[in-house]
């Protein structure tokens, strides 16, 4: 078994079929200083989705909260089980959109089911895509003004969803809202001379503002938090018996048929995932010759249909799909890999050390009761985030006013009659308003694609 890397050589590991199986300890050195830091930014953010599997899956918390612990162990098997080069994610710019087209859905079952072949439809596209190779042909197939108004859909989702919420928790809220939109948007905060404290919590702005929208929750009463001692004993069965689909069966023909459209969608925003991805590390690999990283476009659809997959036969659905990137996580990272091998031995180092107490911490009670009641806060974040970059994205990808025009009806369409309306309807606007020759080239999109993916994650 190699262990060490040659200078220049791909990091070594177990090969298996397409992918490189790398263990703790023989492959990836264990680097405890971002052990607890990753692990709560992690469980904060994926667990902020809880509330919304017992609402739209009619589950108790121990079972949306067992389902979020095996999404953690999947994405964390991208990077030691499949050997992808990326800091594994969601394709949290989906999320709207998917809560838009659960809500057409009773819940309970039918849900499940419609969530299950999303997933299901999504796993076969990566799949499909892989083996052809034919995703960049399929991406340039898209217009950029249909692409827009999926973005823009999500955008308009996202902040109805909130707007919706703000009377609940007006003080947590607008407390956190306030926060991530000055430490990742503020020009004037920009403008502010860099110091370690500065770009501390820009790196970690999903953090400080769940962390300022609890203290503000806690003073004002809208969160309260319930601590005690013990560990969390997953009910493996009951979470089989909920949502497995060898308990309660596949879904109806109907229901994969309704999910093609958001999943069709879905899949486009997970393309300008791995865009993102992709430049991203390319300049990592520039910046360090000891180690190639090896980019791999079809591993990377093989692994992310292996894991969205995955998720279904261990656990059942949950409410977003597994996509290929963090993106805020990936820059962080790649900051600390460009210091050098003596911060960070290999590309694989980080994610995995990122990632690594995420499970292990979610197992303790006295941090789900810390983290638990900031669920609400840790979603609205997320989503604001999201439907705000989607929203200057999706206007930048457009030049003249009949394309802007064309968006915001398509935007409107998806985020209030469903994506199946935004998608058809988009395509005969495209067809009849602009024609098949589109204002920007597909670099131009593929730029603005990326700029969404590195405010959102």
């Amino acid at each position: 078994m190699k262990k060490e890397r040659q200078y220049g050589d791909i990091h070594p590991g177990i090969k298996w079929g397409p992918f490189t199986m790398r263990l703790p300890g023989a492959h990836i050195n264990i680097t405890p200083s971002q052990h607890i830091q990753g692990g709560l930014l992690l469980l904060a953010t994926c667990g902020s989705v809880t509330p919304l599997m017992m609402q739209f899956f009619e589950v108790s918390f121990e079972v949306a909260w067992t389902v979020s612990l095996v999404m953690l162990f999947w994405v964390l098997a991208q990077t030691f089980l499949f050997g992808d080069v990326y800091a594994a994610g969601a394709i949290t710019s989906g999320l709207p959109l998917t809560i838009v087209f659960m809500n057409a859905f009773t819940p309970g079952v039918e849900a499940i089911h419609a969530m299950f072949a999303v997933t299901f439809i999504v796993a076969i596209l990566f799949f499909f895509f892989g083996i052809t190779k034919l995703g960049e042909k399929f991406n340039r197939l898209v217009p950029n003004s249909l692409k827009a108004g999926v973005i823009m859909g999500a955008a308009i989702a996202a902040f109805q969803s909130e707007l919706d919420r703000l009377p609940e928790m007006p003080f947590s809220l607008i407390t956190a809202w306030i926060i991530v939109l000055i430490l990742m948007f503020s020009i004037p905060f920009s403008k502010l001379p860099s110091n370690k404290m500065k770009l501390s919590a820009t790196a970690n702005a999903l953090l400080v503002a769940l962390i300022g929208g609890g203290i503000a929750g806690f003073i004002s009463g809208e969160v309260r938090f319930d601590l005690s001692w013990g560990f969390f004993v997953p009910p493996i069965g009951e979470t089989l018996a909920s949502l497995s689909v060898w308990s309660i069966g596949l879904p109806s023909w109907d229901i994969f048929i309704a999910a093609i459209p958001i999943s069709l969608m879905i899949y486009v925003l997970a393309f300008g995932d791995l865009l993102v991805a992709h430049t991203l590390l390319k300049d990592a690999d520039s910046a360090r010759k000891d180690e190639k990283i090896d980019i791999n476009p079809t591993r990377s659809h093989y692994t992310l249909a292996l894991r969205n997959i995955a998720q279904l036969l261990t656990a059942g659905p949950l409410l977003w799909v597994h996509g290929p990137i963090w993106t805020g996580v990936q820059v962080f990272l790649i900051e600390r890999y460009k210091k050098g091998r003596h911060v960070m031995d290999s590309i694989f180092t980080g994610p995995f050390n990122f990632y690594l107490l995420a499970i292990p911490l979610g197992l303790l009670l006295p941090i789900i009761g810390i983290i638990m009641p900031l669920f609400p806060v840790a979603l609205s974040v997320t989503l604001l985030l999201t439907g705000f970059a989607c929203a200057y994205v999706a206007m930048s990808m457009v030049e003249n006013n009949t394309s802007r025009g064309v968006v915001l009806i398509i935007g409107m369409l998806t985020a209030f009659q469903g994506p199946a309306w935004g998608m058809g309807i988009g395509i005969v606007l495209c067809l009849i308003l602009i024609g098949k020759k589109e204002e920007k080239n597909i670099s131009e999109a593929k730029a603005d694609e990326a700029e969404l993916d590195k405010k959102t994650g």
